[in-house]
């Protein structure tokens, strides 16, 4: 007879403590429609260790509840971030419960605030963005992540966040996590001009744009090919490897990309540009030399490789630089380091010229290089010219060709010179 009385007890508090926690679940949503979210929360914490013993419907609705006060709190600009954060849970736990039960009372509206919460998110980290705060927009762009593990893009720009944070390590573990999903980037993006804004629109999808081109709300509609962001997220990877003191497993982070995807040329670039951030010219120039097999028409290639080149041998940079300005002929700093490629033979004229005597076989060396000198400078003269037409303001181009046309005694065209730049 005693046993009986205690299971009749334990009976009676359980059903007493079910009561206490539906009450307390109710006052919390009554509080929340009233426009009080934190007494909501408070009155909503009190039932929460009640729910071992909840019925699933009971569980599904202080979950329901719980996520709106969070997502409440967070409209009200208290702790967003937070708030956010645990409505997205609460209500991702409902979601799960329910499909569990096979119930789906709140589910569609949990959805849609899921999806409301992402945006949020996403305008939350563009803000932090925008205002340099990286590691905060980081952790937000990886939480609309966890919200969706579909959603590589979020990843991306949370990794690239985190290198402008300086959080190397972050970084590191979201680019190999890309980099194992085997995540691109490349699509297509699709606009339309808005008929009422007059200002082009960017659509999530082609049918989604071409509606609205039926429906004469816009016009003008436009692909455009997103490219591959492969190339940069393996160079980042090395980067960091690189910043780290790891050089082999940053060439062996590249090559293995390459080995995996070999048509692809912006992983050939990155592991160029790997070698040029090691110094290692001559892997660099072989790397770039295959891309430009593939793609005969970069000018920043030919300029990098002019570049590169310079420092050996300047025949060689020169027609590099000839070979990106026949691609881009308003390419300005081609230009300027052909003209420089003439003028730095200036120096070993001018030391041999100042060793020199007065005898006559030493007058007739002057006079030669004299005429080399002033070769020099008419050979440097159009492509400062060049150069000048294309960025009169640049005060280094003026200053040099001012000198090139002094040298020259160009009388005429140094004094119009001066009157353009108000010298």
């Amino acid at each position: 007879m005693k046993s009986k009385y205690v299971l009749l007890a334990s009976a009676l508090l359980i059903s007493v403590s079910n009561f206490a926690q539906k009450n307390e679940i109710k006052a919390a949503e009554k509080a929340l429609k009233a426009g009080n979210a934190v007494e909501a929360r408070t009155l909503l914490q009190q039932a929460e260790p009640l729910l071992t013993a909840a019925t699933d419907a009971e569980k599904a609705q202080f979950l329901f509840v719980k996520g709106n006060i969070a997502l409440d709190l967070a409209t009200k600009n208290i702790e967003t971030s937070k708030n956010l954060s645990e409505a997205a849970k609460a209500f991702q736990d409902l979601v799960a419960a329910e499909k569990v039960t096979g119930k789906s009372k709140y589910t569609s509206q949990a959805t849609t605030s899921i999806s409301d919460i992402k945006n949020k998110l996403v305008n939350s980290a563009v803000e932090k963005g925008t205002a340099k705060n990286y590691k905060e927009a980081s952790a937000l762009l990886k939480q609309v992540y966890d919200l969706d593990i579909n959603d590589l893009e979020k990843l991306y720009y949370a990794a690239s966040y985190a290198v402008n944070g300086g959080d190397y390590e972050t970084s590191l573990a979201y680019y190999n996590e890309l980099k194992n999903k085997n995540y691109s980037g490349e699509g297509t993006s699709y606009y339309a001009k808005s008929l009422i804004t007059d200002q082009e629109e960017m659509f999530s999808t082609k049918a989604e744009r071409d509606k609205m081109v039926i429906l004469k709300s816009h016009k003008e509609p436009r692909d455009e090919k997103i490219p591959s962001k492969k190339g940069e997220i393996y160079k980042n990877i090395a980067l960091i490897y690189v910043q780290q003191g790891k050089n082999e497993e940053a060439k062996k982070s590249l090559s293995e990309a390459r080995l995996a995807n070999p048509d692809d040329t912006s992983l050939a670039m990155a592991e160029a540009d790997l070698y040029l951030k090691l110094e290692d010219f001559a892997t660099y120039k072989k790397l770039v030399t295959e891309v430009l097999e593939k793609n005969p028409n970069d000018a920043d290639l030919f300029y990098n490789l002019g570049v590169i080149s310079s420092k050996t041998n300047s025949a060689d940079a020169e027609a590099y630089y000839k070979k990106a300005i026949a691609i881009k002929p308003d390419y300005i700093n081609a230009y300027l380091n052909l003209a420089i490629i003439k003028l730095d033979s200036e120096k070993a004229i001018i030391d041999e010229m100042n060793k020199l005597g007065t005898s006559e076989k030493d007058n007739k060396r002057y006079d030669v290089l004299k005429a080399k000198r002033e070769n020099i400078f008419k050979e440097s003269l159009p492509y400062l010219e060049k150069a000048f037409e294309l960025k009169p303001d640049n005060e280094d181009v003026s200053t040099t060709l001012l000198n090139v046309y002094g040298a020259l005694e160009m009388t005429a065209q140094k004094k119009a010179l001066k009157a353009k730049i108000g010298k």
